[in-house]
């Protein structure tokens, strides 16, 4: 049985929107040809296991400071007393020297001992996703409790997942790749956004001073189509400028359930019902970035 709630507390509906940026990055190296096999499984295990950290932390964080007492979606470990927190605190150290076993495997793979300079910068980027992932919610400074999880999520699920992985594989990085991180970035803050949203009410009790609840839900609103509409347009920019095929176009056809789901925000009214949505914002993430690389790669 606690195993079971361990795999709740690791949340896996979350694991396709952390991966999405490695995917991406994976993509546009092949069709640099410079593709690995190795680096690239091994990026995937080690993001996961950021992301794995990130929500046993979360669960944690919430949990001691009485956030998820009252919530809507998915039933929270450490709140619910199904994990004990002394518990999850052995977890998310058990987690971190995983995930950071595995960081160093990647380095290596991807560096050797001829760059390490670049090992050294990616090994200092790996323990700063470490302590941001745990600084969310855990901690008298938690960072998601005074609106700059947003910041957090477009920097790390969309320019140092697409940027960092690209580099992984080749080495550099191009200019023009920002604008397909940039739009990983956006989408991935939309999901955010959209759990905040629908977390408003318990949030602003809790004193849990997200951007929803500084700015209000009809801003809010207006903040999501706008994170939506700005990632379309970064990620047709790119196509534009490197195009080559019309197959680079077919990422448009992610787009076609999130112009439903900016609908569906526009016309509710009851927070509840939001939550429904943030998996189907994270899938399309998720489709974005392969259909986007596939566009690239063919």
């Amino acid at each position: 049985m606690i195993i079971k709630n361990f795999i709740k507390a690791a949340r896996l509906r979350t694991l396709p929107l952390s991966i999405s940026g490695i995917i991406l990055g994976g993509f546009l190296a092949m069709s640099d040809g410079l593709f690995n096999g190795v680096i690239f499984s091994l990026a995937l295990i080690t993001t996961i296991g950021f992301q794995v950290i990130s929500n046993f932390a979360n669960d944690y964080g919430d949990g001691v400071k009485g956030t998820d007492a009252i919530r809507i979606g998915e039933e929270r470990m450490v709140s619910s007393g199904k994990i004990s927190p002394k518990q999850m605190k052995k977890a998310i150290m058990i987690s971190v020297i995983l995930t950071i076993i595995f960081a160093l495997f990647l380095i290596y793979e991807s560096f050797g001992l001829s760059n390490f300079g670049y090992s050294v910068l990616f090994f200092i980027l790996g323990i700063v996703s470490v302590v941001a992932a745990i600084k969310y919610t855990v901690g008298n400074l938690a960072y998601g409790y005074s609106g700059f999880g947003d910041v957090f999520v477009f920097l790390f699920f969309g320019l140092l997942s697409v940027l960092g992985s690209y580099f992984l594989f080749t080495k550099e990085i191009y200019f023009l790749l920002t604008l397909p991180a940039i739009s990983i970035g956006l989408l991935s803050t939309a999901v955010l956004n959209l759990n905040n949203m629908r977390d408003y009410q318990n949030d602003k009790k809790s004193k849990k001073n997200t951007i929803v609840v500084k700015i209000g839900l009809k801003a809010a609103k207006r903040y999501h189509y706008s994170l939506l509409l700005l990632s379309f347009i970064s990620a047709v920019s790119y196509v534009v400028l490197t195009f080559t095929k019309t197959v680079q176009f077919i990422f448009l056809l992610a787009y076609i359930p999130l112009v439903i789901h900016a609908l569906f925000v526009y016309n509710n009214k009851e927070e509840l019902r939001l939550d429904a949505e943030l998996k189907k914002v994270a899938l399309s993430t998720f489709l974005f970035s392969v259909l986007l690389g596939l566009g690239q790669v063919f």
